[in-house]
């Protein structure tokens, strides 16, 4: 379908009576990982929500079928939402998937949307229960950046849930609640109140909160990503929530705030990666301008994010030599890893750091056809496929690469 099409689609599904779910699929949603017990996996609380048939623990793997329509595939299927719940006989799964797809032929279920933005829209009744389900597994970015206009980003891990009607990416539920670093108003800082504090600002908070000391680069940058995100959250509610509950004169301030929220969410999304994945470098002896150069500034104004082991050696360099590095930082990397084969025209293999949860086998081989090393988390790397996993670097490994090259160089 075209992208008025998708617009379309988005007016259609705000209409009231429908709540959204949106999330990045992950490898072990899809069949990626070849699984045997694919389908997307949906947040507990949520799923007992539209289908409050689901929530028994007396009978094992409660279920419902009801109609899905993938429409950005013009595809229909009468799914099943199901309770995977032996924990309370003895087992340990408890978690809630759709499955009844078709297998890979669906758009759910095809290894190379692994990573891509799904949209999951329920149609609810006047006692609050769905009745069917519209989704668009977005096909590209462009689309993606059309469905987050609407409800802000949606990053691997996140799962965004938004009201029609209310502002951007209501977080009523109970995954969606406040973390360990949730800072009580009265404990914010005054004048991040009165101006919205800065991501390198609310970085630094995160630091405080998450001292390197005990964690290798890996667990520190998962730790402290998710540690921000929760001291975005609490300056976000401290100081938007009062505006919300105190009601709009007119739509168009309605429009305002809802359009300063999503700004702010993008902001943070758009940054966040690079500067975490700065400061523990920083943490682990490399010397800015001596070992790497930070989003600098070469050939043709191209704007690569970490240049190692410094924009000088680059520029120095009369074409590709073996000693060079580039890292770019992007949260995923499904349609965005073609950004980044011509950031540095002399540094021939580039290494992305991503957090992506899994990619295609088919996908994966395109990188690696196009000298692309993936640099994941250690934490990360199960949920990539068995064929995949052992090329995977982890972000320790690539920093040793880099310490190893400045030593030799």
């Amino acid at each position: 379908m075209s992208l008025s099409d998708l617009g379309s689609w988005i007016t259609e599904m705000a209409r009231p009576g429908r709540i959204w779910y949106a999330k990045r699929l992950a490898a072990n949603d899809t069949l990626a990982t070849h699984s045997h017990q694919a389908g997307p996996y949906i947040p507990k609380d949520f799923l007992f929500q539209m289908f409050p048939i689901l929530k028994q623990t007396t009978a094992a793997n409660t279920d419902i079928h009801f109609d899905l329509y993938i429409d950005s595939h013009s595809d229909h299927r009468k799914a099943r939402a199901i309770w995977y719940n032996n924990k309370f006989r003895g087992g340990t799964r408890d978690e809630t998937r759709i499955t009844g797809l078709g297998g890979q032929t669906s758009a759910l279920l095809d290894p190379d949307s692994t990573g891509a933005l799904a949209l999951f829209v329920f149609v609810i009744d006047e006692s609050k229960t769905a009745t069917k389900c519209h989704v668009w597994v977005c096909n590209d970015g462009t689309e993606a950046e059309q469905i987050e206009d609407v409800i802000g980003p949606v990053e691997p891990k996140q799962h965004v849930f938004w009201t029609s009607g209310s502002t951007p990416a209501a977080e009523s539920l109970p995954e969606a609640t406040f973390g360990n670093c949730f800072i009580a108003p009265h404990d914010i800082p005054s004048s991040w109140l009165a101006k919205f504090p800065s991501g390198q600002q609310i970085i630094e908070e995160a630091l405080k909160r998450r001292p390197p000391a005990g964690m290798n680069p890996d667990v520190r940058l998962i730790k402290r990503r998710s540690c921000e995100f929760d001291i975005f959250k609490s300056v976000e509610q401290a100081t938007y929530a009062p505006k919300v509950a105190s009601g709009f004169a007119d739509l168009e301030s309605f429009l305002g705030l809802a359009q300063t929220v999503l700004q702010s969410r993008k902001s943070r999304s758009g940054n966040s990666l690079e500067l975490h994945t700065r400061e523990i470098f920083n943490e682990e002896g490399l010397i800015a301008g001596s070992n790497y150069t930070f989003r600098p500034v070469i050939e043709g104004g191209k704007r690569p994010d970490f240049i190692f082991p410094s924009q000088a050696a680059y520029e120095g360099a009369s074409s590709s030599v073996s000693h060079l590095r580039m890292l770019a930082a992007k949260t995923t990397c499904k349609d965005r890893w073609r950004q980044i084969l011509n950031e540095a025209d002399k540094v021939s293999t580039k290494h992305l750091l991503t957090l992506q949860e899994g990619v295609s086998e088919g996908q994966f081989k395109e990188m690696v056809s196009a000298n692309v090393i993936l640099v994941v988390p250690a934490g990360l790397h199960d949920s990539y496929p068995k064929s995949v996993q052992p090329h995977l670097v982890t972000l320790e490994e690539f920093i040793g690469e880099v310490r190893l090259l400045a030593a030799t160089g």
